[in-house]
């Protein structure tokens, strides 16, 4: 028997466009940053280091608004972390998705993420993402460490693998998200929700 589906609205205007706007920041940061590396030559270093600066600014800044958008609308109740049905969510994803059973914790207005995307996104924005800002900012004051009293003693080359390191993580993250946006009730389903703020969810 088909699972029988209703439409709910799950995604504001604000939400959808810091999604996007974050998801377009984080690709040409990484590109950018790869080629800083000398992973390859595109744009040349100057025009990369340019693009990668202005890019890093404007993602600080809308992760603030991020932060006081989430503080304001409650919308930070949804990245609370929970382990409850945690084991139903992993094993579905490990077996259930490829036989075609139902998501255990299905999308609501109430609870738009499972318990997986919860400790998924929380330790993005609270550890990831703050750490990620951290060590790019202090890559770009190298030069001014000892005008704030700190000592260059502390290794370049350590801050400048550590954001590195964390770069490869927004990418690998990047690769999954993609891929579990596939995964839906239809290929397309899940982008068109973060492109509409509209979802076919689960009847409950």
């Amino acid at each position: 028997m088909a699972t029988e589906l209703k439409r709910v609205y799950l995604y504001s205007r604000f939400e959808r466009f810091w999604h996007w706007v974050q998801a377009l920041l984080i690709i040409v940061l990484a590109g950018t940053g790869f080629e800083l590396h000398g992973a390859y030559h595109l744009l040349g270093y100057e025009r990369a280091h340019e693009i990668h600066e202005f890019c890093a600014w404007s993602w600080f800044v809308l992760y603030a608004f991020i932060i006081f958008w989430m503080a304001t609308t409650g919308e930070w109740r949804q990245y609370i972390p929970t382990t409850k049905r945690m084991v139903d969510v992993c094993t579905y994803y490990c077996v259930g998705i490829f036989q075609g059973k139902d998501h255990p914790v299905p999308k609501s207005e109430q609870v738009k993420h499972n318990p997986l995307q919860r400790m998924t996104y929380l330790g993005i924005s609270l550890i990831i993402i703050p750490a990620q800002m951290i060590t790019g900012f202090l890559y770009l004051f190298y030069n001014d460490w000892p005008a704030w009293g700190w000592s260059q003693a502390l290794s370049l080359n350590v801050v400048a693998l550590i954001h590195t390191i964390l770069a490869f993580a927004f990418v690998a993250f990047l690769v999954v998200h993609i891929y579990m946006t596939s995964t839906g009730h239809n290929v397309w389903a899940h982008m068109k929700a973060m492109l509409t703020g509209w979802e076919d969810v689960k009847e409950s």
